[in-house]
């Protein structure tokens, strides 16, 4: 016997097939369970699981769907979101590849003084240095914290 997944409340095998797993060393070491099962009775069981398929991958879907909805609101309830305005003062991420590798663990995080020059879209801004020179490239906020005098 398998175990039931959390997403779909039901054991994969039963989903595609119908049935539910036989490992084969129940047949080979005779269980309680395999013992106590006669063919009639199989067959009735399996025309009964048969027919009911359809109903237990529906009743997974709905499961998936209630699932899916718990992990959106719980990553949803840790999201803090980020909004400038225009002539906002932030800093900018440093990345890997820019980072200064003769620093060592202890370089800082975060570069530069800059101003919000423009709103591209969602979350996207230009930034310009405090000369008023733009940036070649747009940054998203992920990668903006605000700073505060």
């Amino acid at each position: 016997m398998t175990t039931s997944k959390i997403a779909t409340g039901q054991i994969p095998y039963s989903l595609v097939f119908g049935t539910e797993a036989v490992i084969p060393t129940e047949v080979v070491i005779l269980t309680t369970r395999y013992l106590l099962q006669d063919q009639e009775n199989n067959d009735r069981i399996l025309a009964h699981d048969l027919d009911t398929v359809d109903e237990l991958r529906d009743l997974a879907k709905i499961h998936i769907a209630a699932h899916q909805q718990r992990i959106t609101k719980a990553y949803n309830n840790n999201i803090k979101v980020r909004r400038f305005q225009i002539r906002d003062l932030v800093l900018r991420k440093i990345f890997q590849n820019t980072k200064d590798p003769s620093t060592g663990k202890l370089a800082p995080k975060w570069e530069g003084l800059y101003l919000i020059d423009a709103k591209v879209g969602k979350g996207v801004y230009w930034l310009a240095t405090l000369e008023g020179d733009v940036l070649p490239r747009s940054w998203n906020v992920i990668h903006l914290k605000a700073y505060y005098m």
